[in-house]
């Protein structure tokens, strides 16, 4: 299979399930702003080594093909589907906050904001953690005009916390002081 179609030459996508749309639609940028996420969560765990981090965000990648084929997919059966094979319920979202809870039990308690920077992992983190506001924003402007899983929302919002978390974390551990607003 080649990698180019020609199909959206026109500037229009296929979805899952069938049907095209315009690449600007709604959905297509909700979907693309989590495979943004995902790659900005892959630059992160790419750089500085850090195994227990890692092994968090390499399993935020996995969930996060989940959630890009769901807001793919237009079929509420097939949503559900994809919700299930990535695993993504009350007990993957309870996992998050685990990881959350974790990080923050190594950290000092927050007092001020933090200036995103630190280290070159920790900034990638930052730079994650606002990718994943974004496509938090534009997946509840989705779910406006389409039904979505509430869970996709909440997911988005608590791993955003933990990037967060991670973010400072990954400062700490490189012996990087944080810097305060």
């Amino acid at each position: 299979m080649k990698i180019y179609t020609r199909t959206g030459d026109a500037g229009e996508t296929g979805l899952f399930g069938g049907g095209r749309v315009g690449k600007d639609d709604q959905r297509v940028e909700a979907y693309g702003e989590v495979d943004e996420l995902n790659a900005a969560v892959g630059l992160a765990r790419a750089m500085e080594p850090m195994p227990r981090i890692d092994e968090v965000l390499v399993a935020v990648q996995r969930d996060l093909f989940g959630l890009g084929a769901l807001l793919a997919t237009p079929d509420r059966d097939k949503m559900h589907e994809h919700l299930t094979k990535a695993r993504i319920d009350a007990g993957r979202i309870a996992q998050l906050e685990h990881a959350i809870d974790e990080g923050e039990a190594e950290l000092t308690p927050l007092t001020a904001f933090i200036v995103p920077g630190g280290t070159p992992k920790a900034a990638a983190l930052h730079v994650a953690r606002t990718v994943c506001r974004r496509a938090e924003r534009r997946v509840v402007q989705l779910s406006r005009s389409v039904e979505l899983p509430p869970l996709v929302s909440i997911y988005l919002n608590r791993l955003s916390d933990l990037l967060f978390v991670l973010a400072r974390v990954a400062a700490r551990r490189a012996g990087a002081g944080e810097v305060t607003w």
